[in-house]
C-alpha cells in the first residue's frame, strides 16, 4: 500500500480508538454507579466532564503546540489519551474517574485536529476531501463498532475492562503511527496568525454552520431509540439493528461525501444540507411505519455524517497557511452542535413532542445551509 494510502488509514484507526472513548461511559453508568457508590445522573456527569475536556481543552491543548514537530505530537496525544484511560481503569473513587475522563479529554479534540490537518499533507491537494473523509470515518465506525463492543465488554468482564483495553489499543496505535507517519515539522505559522484565522468571517461562517447543522441532526438522533420504540413499536433488538443501519449509512455517506467534495465542494455542501432537511421533515411522517421508518433512519445515516468532511474542507480552504486552531475549533463546534440540540430535543420531548423533532431539525438545517452561502456563494467556483 502507498504510504500516501497508508497513513490515512492508520489515521483512521487512531481516530476510531480515541472516537469510542467518549461515549463508551453512557452504555456503562449503571455499574459505574453501583460500584462507585453514587447515583447515576451523577455517574453520568463523566459524560459531561469528557465533553467539556474537549470543548474547552482542545483549542487551548492545540495553540499550545502548534509549532511542535506534528509526528511527535501525535505520539504524545496518543500517550495522553492512554494515560487517561488507564486512570479510569485503576479509579478506586468517582473523583479519579472524573480526573482520568478530564485527562483523556484533553487529546480528544487535539489529536483529531493533527489527523486531519496530517491527512491532507500526504495526499495530492485534488484528493483532500476524501482523506477527511477517510480520516473522519473512524468516528463512524466507533459508533457502529467500537462503543457496542466496548460496552459488551463492559457488561461481561466489569466496567473497567474497556477502558484499559483503550489504553493498550492506544499504545498499539501509537506504534503503528511511529513506524509510517513521516516527519512532519509544523506548518511556519504562529499563535497570533492562527487566532486571526479562526476570526476570519469564512472561518467564523463554517464554524457557525457546522454547530447549527450538527444541532439539527442531534435533535433527531438523540431520541431516536425512543421514537423508534414509543411511535414505531420497534423493540430493544430490532432498536439496535436499526443503530447498526444508521451506523452503517453513516460510515458510507462520509466517504461518498469525501468524494463529492474534492469535485465540488459549494454543490456538496450545498445538497447535503437541502438533503437533510427533507429526511427530517419527513422524519414525523416516515416514522409511523416500519418500513419507511427504516429507510428514513439509513438516509439520516448517509447525510449526517455526510457534513464532516464537506465542513472541515471548508475550514482548510478559508484557513489558509494557519489551519490548526480553525480546525479544532470547528471540531468543538461539533460538540457544541450536539449538546445544543440533545437540549433543544430534550426540551421539545419535554411537552410531547418527540414525534415531531424532525420538523424542528428541518428548520435548523435550512437556517445551516443559509449560514453556509456566506462561505460558499452560489457562483463561487472550487479549485481543483
Amino acid at each position: 500500500m502507498k504510504k500516501s494510502l497508508l497513513v490515512p488509514a492508520v489515521l483512521m484507526v487512531s481516530v476510531f480508538v480515541v472516537g469510542t472513548s467518549e461515549y463508551l461511559i453512557a452504555g456503562l453508568l449503571p455499574q459505574v454507579a453501583a460500584d462507585l457508590e453514587v447515583s447515576v445522573s451523577t455517574a453520568g456527569q463523566t459524560v459531561t466532564a469528557y465533553a467539556l475536556g474537549v470543548v474547552v481543552g482542545g483549542p487551548v491543548v492545540t495553540i499550545m503546540t502548534v509549532r511542535w514537530p506534528r509526528k511527535g505530537l501525535a505520539l504524545g496525544l496518543l500517550a495522553l489519551f492512554a494515560a487517561g484511560n488507564a486512570v479510569c481503569a485503576v479509579a478506586g473513587s468517582y473523583e479519579v474517574l472524573i480526573a482520568g475522563r478530564v485527562v483523556a479529554s484533553l487529546s480528544h479534540a487535539a489529536f483529531l485536529t493533527l489527523a486531519l490537518t496530517v491527512a491532507t499533507r500526504v495526499v495530492e491537494p485534488h484528493r483532500v476531501g476524501t482523506a477527511i473523509a477517510a480520516v473522519g470515518s473512524g468516528f463512524s465506525v466507533a459508533t457502529l463498532l467500537g462503543v457496542p463492543v466496548g460496552v459488551l465488554l463492559g457488561e461481561g468482564a466489569g466496567w473497567r475492562v474497556p477502558f484499559g483495553v483503550l489504553a493498550a489499543l492506544a499504545l498499539v496505535v501509537a506504534g503503528l503511527l511511529a513506524g509510517v507517519l513521516p516527519r512532519q515539522e509544523a506548518q511556519v505559522t504562529s499563535v497570533r496568525a492562527e487566532i486571526a484565522a479562526v476570526l476570519g468571517p469564512k472561518v467564523l461562517v463554517v464554524i457557525a454552520t457546522t454547530a447549527v447543522g450538527l444541532a439539527a441532526t442531534s435533535t433527531v438522533f438523540t431520541y431516536l431509540a425512543p421514537a423508534l420504540t414509543e411511535i414505531t413499536g420497534f423493540g430493544p433488538a430490532s432498536v439496535s439493528t436499526l443503530l447498526l443501519v444508521y451506523g452503517a449509512g453513516s460510515l458510507a455517506g462520509g466517504l461518498v461525501a469525501g468524494r463529492l467534495a474534492d469535485r465540488s465542494l459549494g454543490a456538496t455542501v450545498r445538497g447535503t444540507f437541502v438533503g437533510l432537511a427533507v429526511v427530517l421533515a419527513l422524519f414525523p411522517f416516515a416514522v409511523p411505519w416500519a418500513g419507511t421508518a427504516v429507510v428514513a433512519v439509513l438516509v439520516l445515516g448517509l447525510l449526517t455524517s455526510a457534513t464532516t468532511p464537506v465542513l472541515q474542507s471548508l475550514v482548510l480552504r478559508h484557513a489558509g497557511p494557519a489551519p490548526t486552531l480553525a480546525v479544532s475549533v470547528n471540531v468543538c463546534a461539533f460538540n457544541i452542535g450536539i449538546a445544543a440540540g440533545s437540549a433543544l430535543g430534550g426540551g421539545l420531548v419535554a411537552v410531547d413532542g418527540l414525534r415531531w423533532l424532525g420538523l424542528a431539525a428541518a428548520a435548523l438545517s435550512l437556517t445551516a445551509l443559509a449560514i453556509s452561502y456566506a462561505a460558499v456563494p452560489r457562483r463561487e467556483s472550487v479549485p481543483t
